[in-house]
């Protein structure tokens, strides 16, 4: 048996081996190693495969969340509204351009923003709401699109763990996550769905003057070389990761079929445990499994991690301390927030290894292990 990984990331490579070596010599060969033909290409067949109009690539996720906020124009004290049961950088961007996170509590099910919560939360000085798509699994999108149009609030969709993933309106429309509000991230970290070799990241929007702002952001503020028109930020996806990005964007939905059937192999396992409760599948949405996270009931979640750690199986805790309670966000008095659910599902949830090169020998001896641990 392979030695079990989080996620594999060089046996999927060695399958596209032949094709990415020799996508990244080329770029090498051509020596355009910033911009070029290269970015725009998988730039357009990236707003192909999402239902974007336009898709402006950056250096990664978190430049992705900043430009797409300095493109609103909003002004310092402006209200964000976010979930915090999220990666840190999520609300990073927020506070670092002196805006001011609203955080909200998310269903214990979907893991996901709870719009009661959210509408909740809206004031005349909310002026941005950043649903996070979070572990693959959509956010309620047109509840929270629905919300936002009533108060005239932009949004922007983290999509940094759900590229791929779908989305189902009560009409039978769909629509690919990061197309549906105002503006859509994501991110290429090497581990993500769609991942790098590298960092890398993009923004997706329909509204062409929208567009070609956040462009000029992600360059300096230029849209005409050495003439600055806006005050922006350095944030370049380099064609090396390009050119691996549009490989790997071809094999994508294999990629996500593939976590979805270790998914279901891990549901068939765990369905009815008293201690294990599976993800949730919304009929609304696809759910791409960017993480297998479970929740644990009447079991100590670290004596899991030590006793799968003790028989080489890894395991994350995806995130031990909301935003809220992170010391950064201090001066927001987070600490003093009732946000009952983040705080409980803290304690309570543990992702198993999931990616796209699973043996079924790895994954019967994994879920062995996990059930094991509530029999001894």
């Amino acid at each position: 048996m392979h030695p079990i990984q989080m996620v594999d990331t060089r046996r999927q490579y060695l399958k596209i081996k032949k094709e990415v070596d020799a996508a990244v010599l080329g770029v090498i060969d051509s020596s355009m190693f910033i911009g070029g033909k290269v970015v725009q290409q998988f730039a357009e067949n990236l707003a192909a495969y999402n239902g974007s109009k336009y898709v402006i690539t950056c250096a990664n996720g978190t430049d992705a969340l900043q430009i797409a906020l300095m493109a609103l124009g909003l002004e310092p004290g402006d209200e964000v509204i976010t979930p915090s049961f999220t990666y840190i950088a999520t609300v990073e961007v927020v506070a670092l351009l002196r805006l001011k996170p609203v955080f909200v509590d998310v269903n214990p099910d979907t893991f996901c923003m709870n719009i009661e919560k959210l509408g909740q939360a809206i004031t005349p000085r909310t002026r941005a709401i950043v649903p996070v798509h979070l572990y693959g699994h959509a956010t309620d999108m047109e509840a929270v699109m629905e919300l936002a149009a009533r108060h005239g609030i932009p949004v922007i969709e983290d999509n940094a763990q759900a590229i791929g993933g779908d989305y189902r309106f009560s009409d039978g429309t769909v629509k690919k996550t990061g197309s549906i509000g105002t503006i859509g991230c994501t991110s290429f970290y090497p581990s993500k769905n769609l991942g790098a070799y590298g960092d890398g990241g993009a923004i997706f929007t329909d509204d062409e003057a929208l567009a070609a702002k956040l462009k000029m952001i992600a360059n300096h503020g230029q849209q005409k070389r050495y003439y600055h028109d806006l005050v922006g930020c350095n944030s370049r996806l380099d064609a090396i990761q390009a050119a691996v990005l549009d490989i790997k964007l071809k094999e994508l939905d294999n990629y996500i079929n593939a976590r979805i059937a270790v998914a279901d192999f891990y549901d068939k396992a765990f369905a009815g445990h008293p201690h294990i409760t599976i993800p949730t599948r919304a009929a609304y949405g696809k759910h791409v499994f960017h993480q297998y996270t479970i929740k644990l009931e009447g079991a100590d979640r670290d004596e899991l991690s030590n006793w799968l750690a003790e028989h080489k199986i890894p395991s994350m805790i995806y995130y031990p301390v909301p935003a809220h309670r992170q010391k950064m966000f201090d001066s927001f008095g987070g600490n003093d927030l009732d946000l009952p659910v983040t705080d409980w599902l803290t304690q309570r949830v543990i992702s198993l290894p999931i990616h796209t090169e699973f043996e079924k020998d790895q994954l019967d001896y994994i879920t062995e292990k996990v059930l094991a641990f509530f029999n001894k």
